[in-house]
């Protein structure tokens, strides 16, 4: 007779106690460096292997200089995010995330600032050329702004283009610009004008007539008219015809 007595499965191995602030900030991925700045740490916080800590914002660069000089060399991702939906959520509207990556460790780890709207944070493309572009997309599609930046300037969006795409009161369908983008055709007064692109003004299509429809292109009549019929290729001739024999050469041994 088989034993059917159920058995209890083994219990999961329970978690491991998250670690305090004091224990994240003494790991050795993270000692040396902010070992001399330790008050511009707020907060830390490990989750999914990673470490997170939160800097004053005003100290940002000094703390990456020194992640920087400890081997940190390579900064992954600069970028910001907008907290004005998250739930429970009282502070600064938004943080700004660096990545930063050790190749000798192989490793990551993850510094961020809180800011507002009214509060840039300091550039550090005096740390990492590449945060350039990396603050000028955060600028363009946050808004958030950075001092002593070289050229904060839009990089995706066109200039005076009205709001912040990745902002969370930014319409999920979007907003009309006046820029019917469909495709690569600008009414007159929408989108890029003529030279914004650096191009010959000519490179710029612009329809001056009636567009009531989003999405349909008036191919016909951008530029004001068809463009005009390639020309026929010319037609092939045969090539000359071979001479029938080549001229016969001086007889050498002709009399004398």
């Amino acid at each position: 007779m088989s034993d059917t007595t159920p058995t209890t499965p083994p219990a999961a191995p329970a978690a491991p106690a998250a670690r305090t602030a004091e224990e994240i900030l003494r790991d050795p991925l993270v000692a040396g460096p902010i070992e001399r700045y330790r008050d511009a740490v707020t907060g830390a916080r490990d989750f999914a292997g990673e470490l997170t800590l939160f800097i004053d914002r005003d100290r940002i660069v000094d703390v990456c200089r020194s992640f920087k000089d400890d081997g940190w060399i390579y900064l992954v991702d600069l970028t910001g995010v907008d907290y004005s939906k998250f739930p429970g959520h009282t502070g600064p509207r938004f943080s700004v995330a660096y990545t930063l990556y050790s190749l000798r460790r192989n490793a990551r780890v993850r510094l961020r600032v809180w800011t507002d709207d009214a509060t840039p944070v300091p550039s550090v493309t005096s740390v990492w050329k590449t945060a350039n572009w990396h603050e000028r997309e955060t600028f363009d599609m946050m808004g958030i702004r950075f001092s002593d930046h070289p050229n904060l300037e839009r990089i995706l969006m066109w200039e005076g283009f009205n709001g912040y795409p990745l902002r969370k009161d930014f319409p999920v369908r979007g907003i009309d610009t006046g820029a019917r983008i469909y495709p690569e055709v600008f009414p007159a007064g929408g989108g890029p004008k003529a030279g914004s692109t650096g191009k010959d003004a000519k490179d710029v299509n612009l329809y001056k007539g009636e567009w009531p429809t989003y999405g349909v292109s008036p191919v016909a009549a951008i530029g004001g008219a068809k463009k005009a019929a390639p020309a026929p290729a010319p037609a092939l001739t045969a090539a000359p015809a071979a001479a029938a024999t080549a001229a016969a050469p001086a007889d050498e041994d002709e009399d004398e």
